[in-house]
């Protein structure tokens, strides 16, 4: 099965007003919301919100960080959802990336595979309603339990972008989120998740026809997010690493203007979708036909459509 997610906030609106909002997104075919945590909302209280003012969507974070929350209190906060919207909550977690872990935190970005595995195993038991004493190889828990463990754990699913943490998505979780990807790159992170898991991914929207509206827009988010390492290192693997140097030298030397001026119409057509908003339906359906279970959009606003009514007219049932 297909899904269809939202993210929400939408940019530009009140958390406040979005009642309605969301209130009418599975009478449009949505099947999903899926939050963020960045530099924003937190990833958590949207979520609260919609359980109560949709009761029929799927709810996730995509992502929380594992680093940003001790681990007893990452569980508590997703018992909590899991019990606002049982058999509808879906966590998900991921290293997050320096940036946000280490500059704005003040912690330690170390062993984020180590630490994403050892945050996912000790929240399976926690969410089981299991006691957990364990000496992790990243952090040491002892003696916690959950006063009230969830009657339906949630599915757990891990930020990847690369094939190690691809495949321990695989071995160990329900399914992987991933973003800022082009149609072409799926099949190549499916293959190391293999053909079962969900897959899902937060793709970038800014429905309008103005190309040069959408390409101007978009080199700034991809100069924003590519030059941090994680990112970096994704696009090098995905292939892109040659067309984003140019970015990421200029990015590095300081010289922000031309980091934005060298990257490539090609890459911000691959990776931000755009164009009438039947167009850019059509390109999310390629993300499916190439193996993606769940888009989830992220529409940016431009092109002078309010989000509220871009969220109509990117519809499934549109």
């Amino acid at each position: 099965m297909t899904r269809w997610g939202l993210t929400i906030p939408l940019t530009g609106v009140p958390l406040a007003e979005h009642r309605e909002i969301v209130a009418a997104l599975p009478g449009l075919g949505y099947t999903d919301a899926w939050s963020a945590e960045s530099n924003g909302t937190d990833g958590f209280t949207p979520l609260a919100l919609a359980s109560q003012w949709a009761p029929e969507l799927r709810l996730g974070p995509a992502i929380v960080p594992v680093y940003t929350r001790g681990p007893a209190l990452l569980a508590q906060q997703a018992a909590t959802l899991a019990d606002l919207a049982p058999g509808r909550f879906v966590l998900g977690i991921g290293t997050s990336s320096d940036t946000i872990v280490e500059r704005w935190n003040a912690i330690p970005f170390e062993e984020p595979y180590k630490r994403t595995r050892d945050t996912l195993r000790f929240l399976r038991r926690a969410l089981a309603g299991e006691k957990v004493t364990e000496e992790y190889d990243t952090f040491a828990v002892r003696g916690f339990k959950l006063d009230g463990a969830p009657a339906v754990p949630p599915p757990i699913v891990l930020a990847a972008l690369r094939p190690g943490m691809l495949r321990l998505a695989a071995r160990e979780a329900d399914g992987a989120i991933t973003n800022w990807l082009a149609p072409a790159d799926v099949p190549k992170v499916r293959a190391e998740l293999g053909e079962e898991p969900e897959l899902i991914a937060r793709l970038f929207v800014c429905p309008t026809e103005d190309a040069e509206e959408a390409r101007s827009i978009g080199r700034w988010m991809i100069a924003a997010y590519l030059n941090v390492p994680v990112y970096r290192a994704f696009h090098e693997w995905l292939g892109r690493g040659e067309a984003l140097r140019p970015m990421n030298e200029a990015w590095a030397a300081g010289d922000r203007r031309k980091a934005l001026e060298v990257i490539p119409d090609e890459v911000v057509d691959d990776l931000i979708v755009h164009g009438s908003p039947e167009a850019c339906r059509a390109r999310l359906r390629e993300y499916v036909a190439n193996g993606l279970t769940t888009p989830v959009l992220a529409i940016v606003p431009g092109g002078g459509m309010p989000v509220a009514e871009a969220v109509r007219a990117l519809a499934p049932g549109a």
